[in-house]
């Protein structure tokens, strides 16, 4: 294999990764269903729990799983045919790159969790069960959503580590895990009203 060959392959799978997340499934199916742009209201961004909030829940349902799949569909073409192994990270970086800053969508995207999960998923099955419960701890202990997304993309790896799960799915999960940290960072002091748990009390 030619030095122009690998280029060639490492660019392929570089684009397919940040194409792949520019497909703004929030965006289309929120437009489809309420003729409305998901990020005219409510957080701003789009995602599943802004889809939910204006579209409704088979909706949201639908976005969910299509951004699951744009993030596992990439990585796990990646992992499979990529000629070298440290392209699967990248590969899975910028599909979440793509899903945040989108080209297809003026570069205004969603926060990166769900397509996390298809990429964690793609590598292994039990990292995404782990991620989510992660997830789901730091969202119920933090209680702001935000600020536990950034905690949750900072863990992901050390959790990862300590559990026994090491090599490729490690660096996927700095790769996203760093993404999402930052992306989140945005809302960082923002009262938005995603989840119960953000809602101010009466």
């Amino acid at each position: 294999m030619t030095i122009f060959t690998q280029a060639a392959q490492i660019i392929g799978f570089g684009l397919l990764g940040y194409l792949s997340g520019s497909l703004p499934f929030a965006i289309w199916i929120t437009r489809l269903f309420k003729h409305v742009d998901v990020r005219d209201e409510g957080s701003r961004h789009a995602t599943t729990t802004n889809t939910f909030r204006q579209a409704g829940f088979f909706p949201a349902l639908i976005v969910l799983v299509m951004d699951i799949c744009k993030g596992f569909l990439p990585t796990w073409i990646a992992l499979r045919y990529a000629p070298m192994d440290w392209i699967v990270p990248v590969t899975a970086a910028l599909v979440i790159t793509g899903h945040c800053w989108p080209l297809f969508a003026n570069f205004r995207g969603g926060m990166g969790l769900a397509t996390t999960g298809g990429c964690l998923l793609a590598v292994n099955p039990l990292s995404f069960i782990i991620g989510l419960g992660v997830l789901i701890v730091l969202t119920l202990s933090v209680k702001h959503s935000a600020r536990a997304a950034v905690f949750t993309g900072l863990a992901l790896a050390p959790v990862f580590w300590v559990s026994g799960l090491r090599g490729l799915i490690t660096w996927v999960a700095v790769a996203c895990g760093l993404i999402i940290a930052y992306r989140f960072l945005i809302d960082w002091n923002r009262e938005y009203k995603e989840l119960w748990l953000d809602r101010e009390k009466s």
